[in-house]
């Protein structure tokens, strides 16, 4: 990815931000201290439990010695956090670089890459919150921050029968009948939900039918439909156009299409 912004970046020194890592209070200390070290690459650093899961820096003296990708034996407690840093000298490393035993150009190798020829590489440490949403729980935890954050609004429908408590938002279109809403959560824009409730920590994508069911701690993302389910969907992050129903047809089965890194629980 790194290597297809070039043309775009010439040789100016630029932020390099994966999509999937969330960082309270933004970026902007991290870009102030890079200027002022002049580092060729400048690296965020977070402390974490599982640091084989990441890319991992080797740190002698206040200085990284050396990255290496998911290792089996990490070398620190430390994982190198999406939020790097660079000038154009990044790209030289990018192309003398080899797919990695995954098949992938890994930019823990570029990293490396940089050390070996001299280039200064510096570091960060992320002392507030941060979260690589690499898992579905990462997920979760970091919907539940951002919910926690947000502004009540009700700008759709609400009928008399129906009870919204706490931080919740309700989008344009959206329609809530006879059900409860606890917040903090967020009713995407042309959601129906009917005769359910809905509990903290859940986000509703755009049009998207929750009827008859109860749903907490979740992610729900657009066009799905939640249909008289009669247990509690709780910890749960359901992709685009995703429906779970209440089966009508005989024999009784459990019917499921499932994607890859699925996870289906049954009570």
């Amino acid at each position: 990815m790194v290597a297809l912004g070039e043309r775009f970046v010439g040789n100016d020194r630029f932020i390099f931000y994966l999509g999937d890592n969330m960082v309270v209070g933004g970026v902007r200390r991290f870009i102030e201290e890079f200027e002022k070290s002049r580092c060729n690459c400048f690296l965020t650093l977070a402390k974490v439990k599982d640091p084989e899961r990441f890319g991992v820096p080797e740190i002698r003296d206040g200085r990284i010695v050396g990255v290496e990708e998911k290792p089996a034996h990490p070398k620190s407690s430390y994982a190198v956090a999406g939020i790097y840093l660079y000038d154009s000298s990044i790209f030289d490393a990018v192309k003398n670089i080899a797919p990695s035993a995954r098949g992938e150009l890994e930019i823990s190798d570029a990293h490396q890459y940089l050390i070996a020829q001299g280039k200064r590489v510096g570091y960060t440490e992320i002392t507030g919150w941060w979260k690589d949403t690499g898992k579905p729980t990462d997920l979760l935890e970091a919907n539940r921050l951002v919910l926690d954050n947000i502004e009540p609004a009700v700008r759709g429908e609400v009928d008399p029968r129906s009870v919204v408590a706490g931080k919740v938002v309700i989008e344009k279109g959206a329609r809530i009948t006879n059900s409860v809403i606890r917040g903090p959560a967020i009713i995407g824009e042309g959601c129906v939900v009917e005769d359910s409730y809905i509990g903290p920590f859940s986000s509703l994508g755009n049009n998207t039918a929750v009827r008859g069911s109860e749903v907490e701690y979740s992610i729900l993302l657009r066009d799905c439909r939640v249909t008289n389910v009669n247990i509690r969907l709780e910890g749960c992050i359901l992709g685009n156009d995703v429906e779970i129903v209440e089966g009508t047809g005989k024999p009784r089965v459990h019917r499921f299409m499932i994607g890859d890194q699925s996870r289906v629980e049954l009570v």
